[in-house]
């Protein structure tokens, strides 16, 4: 592929203004305040710190911070950055790169609204508990001092969340009403926090984040003045690194905890970067909320396990005698913790109040996903953006009734576990599409299918026979089998990939410098376009990131679902398809089907690409490749550019040629 540069033009050209101007973000720290908000939520105080205490205390760190270091943070970039440059929402930068991944982007899209119906009713529990503390009839209406955690436990189960009425069969038997109108009441919120744009939305969320960090640092100045809190600290920071090695399931947990703590595979992130100005320094972006996430929940496991010291001391007991997990932490040990406090009724008000903020700005960023990709096409770019916004959480508060009813916690943790596989499948898919994907057209182009395809079965085949081997065989060698698979179907896929090279070479009478150059176009030469044509736009990005984010981050993520594919129970079943032991119908059904749709969306779209056009950009920045063999002539000029971008416009012309090698990608690149 060739490119060729027209001289520019003696008139002026003026910008396009028929297209309303995109939206942009008041300021960089409103984008700040979002971004961190939709990814500081409830995972941060409670998820966070029921990991580290099951996995080894501090020795869970490593896994997290190396999770964070080489597949959230990369795939954060990727988001924000894609989101920027392509100034749209998920599904159409995907269809940017190609126009069969629409499906990439659409599944991260649904594990975002399957996400939010589930996590909009915890929210609706938060309220529930929160308006029931100024209850008569409330358990905390009495002395809270004197409330045990099972106490807790068991007025949550049977008050808030109303599973008395559940039988021994745990199917659900009636619908929850005060859940009904508190998760009514919930995506009302959600509704005028969206509807009006996104300046509107950042501002709120200077409240929606702010309240919580400053209720996180009260909280902590208090919990570490408590009597036995030293005691719960040495349990948060001493680490116990034989965990990491008995437990492997921790690898995965890590994983899927960096991308539910950075609102990673929903299409925020990549909705959020597209209202940034397109010359905001993605990367740095990236930093700051990683790092700004990360000081949350650490920040927050001092608070939590301080607390719990606190409590473990009163009680005479070891604080593995304390429900650590996530509702049990906030539902019954931190309240009861609160409550034996002065005025503890008002404290245990000031938690409720707190997650309530917490979880908000989080609920709402997973519709703004879907918000922004439905308001980018033509068949909505004309429509209020409240109206869409009411279409959309009216349909996520009908799908998350499921969860008002008696059964709803079953229903809540069966989809919170099986979420996990799709967010690993969509990110592995994410990382794919951006590092072997982009300018694939031209790579074929210029080295042939075959060698193309040949290194991509060498890469991905060795992984998959190697997962097989790892995950199949029941005894010792299962590890060393899969290793020896792995080096030797990528050794001869490889050595094959030579021999076409080479023969290539011969067949074309191409000098010995040939075989150098071709090496690196199969290998780099995609993900270096990448990463040029983003940095031209949304600033530096490390080359090591692009390195992760085609060699390291796709075939990791595969194996990290294969094993939690391979994942036992207790009493040696599968985890997938039999997860707590829930009825097969329609719980596990209902489980394995997320997984299935989400699988369904990408290969349909890659199968057939024109049901998805409906979702294409009316005014993408970027132009679209018309076919493989099309040059993309960029005609520079000057610009009247009045959109604060900074980026000046240009016009383009395609001309159809022959494709030659080697290859010079768009834009006058070498």
């Amino acid at each position: 592929m060739t490119a060729d540069i027209e001289s520019a033009p003696s008139s002026t050209i003026t910008k396009d203004t028929s297209q309303p101007a995109r939206e942009r973000w008041s300021s960089r720290p409103a984008f700040y305040f979002a971004a961190i908000g939709s990814a500081v939520g409830f995972g941060n105080v409670w998820r966070f710190p029921s990991l580290v205490y099951e996995y080894g205390g501090a020795a869970f760190f490593v896994p997290y911070i190396l999770a964070t270091l080489l597949v959230g943070l990369p795939v954060l970039v990727l988001e924000i950055s894609l989101g920027q440059y392509y100034e749209t929402g998920d599904v159409d930068v995907f269809g940017g790169i190609h126009r069969r991944l629409r499906g990439v982007g659409l599944s991260s899209i649904v594990c975002g609204l399957m996400l939010v119906t589930y996590y909009s009713m915890l929210i609706a529990w938060v309220l529930h508990a929160f308006f029931d503390t100024f209850s008569e009839s409330s358990l905390w209406h009495e002395d809270p001092g004197t409330i045990t955690t099972d106490q807790a436990m068991e007025y949550f189960n049977d008050s808030i969340l109303g599973m008395s009425t559940v039988g021994e069969d745990m199917l659900p038997t009636r619908l929850v009403w005060a859940n009904v109108g508190y998760s009514f009441m919930t995506w009302t919120i959600v509704f005028l926090c969206i509807a009006w744009g996104i300046q509107t939305t950042g501002r709120i969320t200077y409240f929606t984040l702010g309240f919580p960090v400053l209720m996180l640092f009260i909280f902590l100045g208090r919990s570490v003045t408590l009597e036995g809190a030293d005691y719960g600290i040495e349990k948060y920071l001493k680490a116990d690194f034989g965990t990491l090695v008995d437990h492997p399931e921790v690898w995965p947990k890590a994983v899927s905890q960096t991308f539910f703590s950075l609102s990673l595979t929903f299409g925020i992130m990549t909705a959020y970067g597209s209202h940034c100005k397109r010359d905001e320094p993605a990367f740095v972006n990236s930093c700051v909320i990683a790092v700004s996430n990360f000081m949350y929940e650490f920040i927050a496991g001092f608070a939590v396990f301080a607390t719990l010291g606190h409590l473990a001391q009163y009680q005479n007991v070891d604080i593995s005698k304390l429900d650590i997990s996530g509702f049990g932490l906030v539902f019954s040990s931190w309240p009861v913790i609160l409550g034996m406090l002065p005025a503890g009724i008002h404290w245990i008000r000031l938690l409720f109040f707190m997650l309530f903020t917490l979880g908000i700005d989080s609920a709402f960023s997973f519709n703004e996903g879907f918000l922004i990709v439905l308001c980018d096409t033509a068949l909505f770019k004309n429509v209020a953006k409240w109206k869409i916004s009411a279409m959309i959480t009216v349909m996520s508060f009908l799908f998350s009734l499921i969860y008002a009813t008696d059964a709803g916690y079953y229903f809540f943790d069966l989809m919170d576990h099986y979420i996990n596989f799709v967010m690993i499948l969509v990110g592995a898919f994410e990382c794919f599409s951006a590092g072997w994907i982009y300018n694939f057209e031209e790579q074929i182009d210029a080295l042939g299918a075959p060698i193309v395809f040949t290194n991509m079965t060498a890469t991905f085949g060795s992984v998959t026979l190697a997962c097989i081997l790892w995950f199949s065989l029941d005894n010792d060698s299962a590890v060393w089998a899969g290793f020896l698979a792995f080096f030797l179907f990528y050794g001869i896929g490889m050595a094959f990939t030579v021999y076409l090279m080479k023969k290539k070479i011969r067949e074309e009478s191409l000098g010995s410098w040939a075989l150098r150059s071709m090496v690196y176009d199969l290998l780099f030469r995609n993900m270096m376009d990448l990463r040029e044509d983003l940095s031209g736009v949304v600033g530096p990005l490390p080359i090591v990131w692009a390195v992760l984010v085609k060699f390291f981050i796709p075939p990791v993520l595969l194996v990290l679902f294969a094993m939690g594919c391979d994942a036992e129970n207790a009493d040696g079943t599968k985890v997938f398809g039999h997860y707590a032991n829930l009825p097969t119908a329609p719980y596990q059904i209902l489980g394995i089907l997320t997984v299935v749709f989400a699988l369904f969306l990408l290969f349909s779209s890659f199968v057939a690409p024109k049901l998805y056009e409906v979702f294409t950009k009316v005014d993408s920045p970027v132009p679209q490749k018309a076919n493989p063999n099309t040059t993309l002539v960029m005609s520079p000029a000057t610009v009247h550019s009045d959109d604060g971008t900074g980026i000046d416009d240009a016009v383009f012309r395609a001309t159809s040629h022959e494709g030659v090698w080697p290859p010079q990608a768009a834009f006058g690149r070498a």
